[in-house]
């Protein structure tokens, strides 16, 4: 009964799983403040989130996207940004199928039949080509030439435009990096005139637009350094961490009280259900982490067939999971400077009531706390891995617990 076909847990970055667990302040952003004040031609700034590997940042905004699409919003794909590519050729490519779906395409007015032809242009050629190939103003001014237009298109049809751009700690190009920013934050900051019945003057009004950027937290110093000020007044950034422990449970709520449906085979419905230790077993195991959550789901749904989901089953499947939740924390320690990792081993070492500046400092080998402050301060406010309260202690629980304790070992 239980098959791969008909599983709802999905491991992976590319698909929103049909069992979600938590982010409902994210969800709740958008839904409550990002566009009901767009629509309304309020200003609002775009979002960053940021986090490490596997925190679901992609999944979160893939699902906003979902939503928006579902209720008739304007909604780029997700923009993956490879390693060394042209952003600005991505983007305008994305922009051009905007405009298409905003019918700019069938417009005879000049001004948006050159913004038009110039975003194609960077589209097919990127931007130093395009730059060389005929004279007029910089990519990242067509670009956003043309965001303008698909907003008024917008506010013509009730509805909001989406743009999510992924991997955007890959835009290593300080130019090219500058030239995106500018372009969005131009469009995001934009005020159109509009007349309003019963009064002889126009107002201005933000155009219904909503930019989502997301990557790893290096982005943060990125933006930080090359646009410093502006970038923080045209996007507000939040950094991810594990998600609590009572949303995942609530997340498998419905498999211990009503059963998930799925098809019997013979043209019925039958639930799959979950033991309540069943539940609490892939909690412990996850750590708040949505990729392990997921995972560890996937694997105790492979573990059976049959209409209960037992605490054995789940920890059957984690062993076949062992390897993969393992290569999952070494690859985020990994990709740390080694003074990162080295406070961070430091700090694990000691008792969870003895995680203080002073101590994880001396036990790195250093002289005085403050030789260890710009490290903390890094693993808190950039990565999101600890939290550095009274004491210390670490927001990233995965991390924590590979290296304190025998985790993925049941």
């Amino acid at each position: 009964m239980r098959s791969a076909l008909n599983s709802p847990f999905s491991p992976g970055s590319d698909s929103v799983p049909e069992v979600w667990a938590g982010r409902t302040e994210q969800l709740s952003d958008w839904r409550d403040v990002v566009r009901p004040r767009r629509i309304a031609g309020l200003p609002e700034r775009g979002r960053t989130i940021l986090g490490e590997a596997g925190l679901g940042k992609s999944t979160l905004v893939r699902r906003i996207a979902r939503e928006a699409a579902a209720g008739g919003d304007w909604v780029t794909p997700q923009l993956r940004i490879p390693s060394g590519s042209d952003p600005l050729k991505l983007v305008a490519a994305a922009i051009l199928r905007l405009a298409d779906e905003a019918g700019l395409a069938a417009s005879r007015e000049a001004r948006i039949r050159k913004a038009l032809d110039r975003v194609q242009a960077v589209a097919a050629s990127g931007i130093s080509l395009s730059l060389r190939q005929a004279d007029g103003p910089e990519p990242y001014t067509v670009l956003t030439d043309l965001l303008v237009e698909v907003g008024r298109a917008a506010i013509r049809a009730g509805v909001a435009v989406l743009i999510h751009i992924d991997e955007v700690q890959n835009i290593t190009g300080e130019n090219a990096l500058s030239q995106l920013l500018i372009a969005l934050g131009d469009a995001l900051v934009f005020e159109e005139p509009v007349a309003v019945p019963g009064l002889a003057a126009q107002v201005h009004r933000s155009l219904p637009l909503a930019v989502y950027l997301t990557g790893l937290p290096d982005f943060a110093d990125m933006a930080g350094a090359r646009k410093g000020a502006t970038f923080a007044r045209r996007f507000k950034t939040t950094t991810l961490s594990a998600i609590d422990d009572d949303d995942l449970a609530s997340a498998l709520q419905s498999f211990i009280i009503d059963g998930w449906p799925v098809p019997d085979g013979a043209g019925g419905i039958a639930k799959i259900r979950m033991e309540p230790g069943a539940a609490s077993a892939i909690v412990d195991l996850c750590r708040g982490e949505p990729f392990l959550f997921q995972l560890a789901g996937e694997r105790a749904w492979y573990a059976g067939t049959g209409e209960v989901i037992t605490r054995a089953q789940v920890l059957e499947g984690w062993k076949a999971a062992r390897s993969e939740a393992v290569s999952h924390v070494e690859r985020i320690l990994e990709r740390l400077p080694a003074r990162e990792t080295q406070f961070l081993r430091a700090m694990a070492d000691l008792r969870e009531d003895d995680r203080t500046l002073t101590r994880i400092a001396k036990e790195m080998g250093l002289a005085k706390a403050t030789d260890a402050g710009p490290t903390s301060q890094r693993l808190d406010s950039v990565r999101g891995i600890i939290e550095r309260g009274k004491p210390y202690s670490f927001r990233h629980r995965a991390v924590e617990a590979y290296l304190s304790g025998d985790w993925p070992d049941l």
